[in-house]
């Protein structure tokens, strides 16, 4: 399998979320012959909407354009029983509505920045619920969350 154009980079961001103990945050899984496939499980502490012992599991997905364009990232259950993460800017379907993965994306994002914005964006949630056009989204969704054009209804996250 060929590496990817910026496999050196990856690379490094690889040694340094393993590295690295980010609380709450584990890499379950990487493809390590070219780092384009992570899983994440991710639990919110310090906040009492969400249960401490509640896992909640993140894809990401390296684009050919990384660094560049921002990689594919969402929300995914690895069991029938695990839940996607309630929050009003993640959809039923995993889909996250989150400017550092559109429109304020830099290359100076790494995999790890984005793992800690979207920890930080759960942990300072006030209200368990999902979008409010959550239904209309999923049921014309792209399976691609990077081919969606997300409308930012506020930018306090």
């Amino acid at each position: 399998m060929s590496r990817h154009p910026f496999y050196k980079r990856l690379f490094k961001e690889y040694k340094e979320i393993s590295n690295n103990d980010l609380p709450g945050i584990k890499l379950i899984s990487t493809n390590e012959d070219n780092l384009t496939q992570f899983l994440f499980q991710m639990n919110i502490k310090d906040n009492p909407i969400y249960l401490e012992n509640e896992n909640y599991y993140l894809s990401i997905t390296i684009t050919n354009d990384y660094p560049i364009d921002s990689p594919s990232v969402k929300f995914i259950k690895l069991n029938p029983s695990d839940k996607i993460v309630l929050h009003n800017h993640v959809y039923s379907n995993g889909h996250l509505c989150l400017s550092i993965l559109g429109e304020d994306w830099t290359p100076a994002c790494t995999i790890q920045s984005i793992l800690l914005s979207i920890q930080s964006m759960l942990q300072r949630n006030t209200s368990k619920e999902r979008p409010p056009d959550d239904a209309q989204y999923v049921r014309h969704a792209p399976i691609d969350p990077k081919d969606s054009n997300f409308v930012y209804h506020d930018d306090n996250v």
